[in-house]
């Protein structure tokens, strides 16, 4: 019986070589977090005034998008017929949650859109609530 016969493996094409890394005041970077920072600006406008909203506001459209509304704020309003919260928009759209809030803003005072606090939930729940999962747990 003679052994198996091994045959050389041919080495493998390299891949092109990758571009040099951007330097660091090119225009992308950490704070347009990869965008392109003069297309945030145009989003935002100007003045950049924001209004007191955190990322668990709950935002809900309001009215149907005018017709001089632009692309963001169409999205924003059909994504909102059910309420969802400033987060989950920011995470959509895939703006920072600085421009979702410059943005929200102007709607706001449009009154396109409504935003409201989180349903807060008791504290503490109740002291007979846990003590009967206790003992109910104790029972297995």
């Amino acid at each position: 019986m003679t052994p198996p016969q091994r045959r050389r493996r041919q080495p493998l094409p390299q891949p092109p070589p990758s571009p040099p890394p951007l330097p660091k005041d090119s225009k992308e970077g950490a704070e347009g977090e990869g965008k392109n920072p003069e297309r945030l600006y145009i989003i935002t406008g100007a003045d950049g005034e924001r209004a007191p909203v955190d990322l668990v506001t709950l935002v809900v459209a309001r009215a149907e998008p005018p017709s001089s509304a632009t692309p963001e704020q169409t999205a924003v309003l059909r994504m909102c017929a059910a309420p969802l919260s400033v987060a989950e928009i920011s995470a959509y759209l895939g703006l920072p949650f600085s421009v979702v809030t410059v943005l929200l803003t102007e709607m706001l005072a449009a009154e396109l859109v409504q935003a409201r606090a989180p349903i807060v939930r008791q504290q503490l729940p109740d002291r007979s609530l846990l003590e009967a999962v206790m003992h109910g747990l104790q029972r297995l």
